[in-house]
């Protein structure tokens, strides 16, 4: 039987079709390179979900060739611009996915900008050519101790996702020595604020003379939970060190210094 013809219309969509499929628009010598939007080229790169890189974007900590552009739609080229995220540059290929766990120093503030200039928890990278890593979680400027940083946003959402984040241990030093009234309060529940603080466990680690060290385990991650949730208990904060968040542990790593997570240690957290 003798195929078809196919009529003009088909052929000029084929044509369209065969066109819209490949990256440069046309062929030739004067051959345009694909534009991409800017949200969408952090996105292929490996930094961000496309809408967390609209949002960085828009809050203007995106700069394209030297320039901070805040349109996520902005029309970019691969291999043609630098692209920066909070001043660190962003690779032209996909990145190595990395994962890193930092002993935080205190005061340090956890941000890539401090609109006070205060020293930021990137202090601790300066010279290392990681390229851009953003911390998953947060402690605050007095607090101390396990930080983890990742350019893996996927991977850093399922720690947050308070529903099935891992658990956060914390060792800390408190200006008394609290009864077991108050550390079942902990457990059980203290109001604050109009929303109910409470610990998975609490335990006391050491008491001496006026001061005690408490070991505390939340499985959910508020603002400044442990030192709101004290407060309301007439207890004061003398120290506060994060100690563990999941199978990760601090153990020895000094202070300001940073090791990678192992393959295993990425797995147990984010389900990879």
């Amino acid at each position: 039987m003798p195929r078809p013809c196919l009529q003009r219309p088909d052929r000029q969509r084929l044509r369209r079709r065969s066109r819209s499929s490949n990256p440069m628009a046309s062929h030739g010598p004067g051959a345009r390179p694909r534009r991409i939007g800017l949200a969408r080229a952090l996105s292929k790169r490996g930094v961000a979900s496309r809408s967390q890189a609209a949002a960085w974007i828009r809050g203007g900590r995106v700069r394209v060739d030297g320039r901070v552009v805040t349109d996520p739609e902005f029309p970019t080229v691969d291999g043609l611009h630098v692209l920066e995220v909070d001043r660190h540059a962003v690779g032209a290929l996909a990145v190595e996915r990395r994962y890193i766990a930092l002993n935080k120093p205190r005061g340090l503030v956890t941000t890539a900008r401090d609109e006070q200039a205060r020293d930021t928890v990137y202090r601790c990278f300066d010279g290392t050519g990681l390229g851009w890593i953003a911390p998953v979680g947060r402690l605050d400027k007095a607090s101390e101790g396990l930080l983890l940083f990742s350019n893996d946003p996927q991977w850093a959402a399922r720690i947050t996702d308070p529903g099935t984040g891992p658990d956060k241990g914390y060792h800390v030093q408190v200006d008394c020595i609290p009864d077991e009234a108050r550390l079942r309060a902990m457990r059980e529940g203290v109001a604050c604020d109009g929303v109910v603080l409470r610990a998975k466990a609490v335990s006391l680690l050491r008491a001496g003379g006026k001061h005690a060290w408490l070991e505390i385990v939340l499985d959910e991650g508020r603002n400044r939970q442990i030192r709101r949730m004290l407060a309301a208990l007439g207890i004061g904060v003398l120290r506060l060190v994060r100690v563990s968040i999941g199978q990760v542990v601090l153990g020895d790593l000094a202070k300001g210094a940073w090791r990678p997570l192992t393959e295993v240690e990425v797995a147990a957290l984010g389900g990879g």
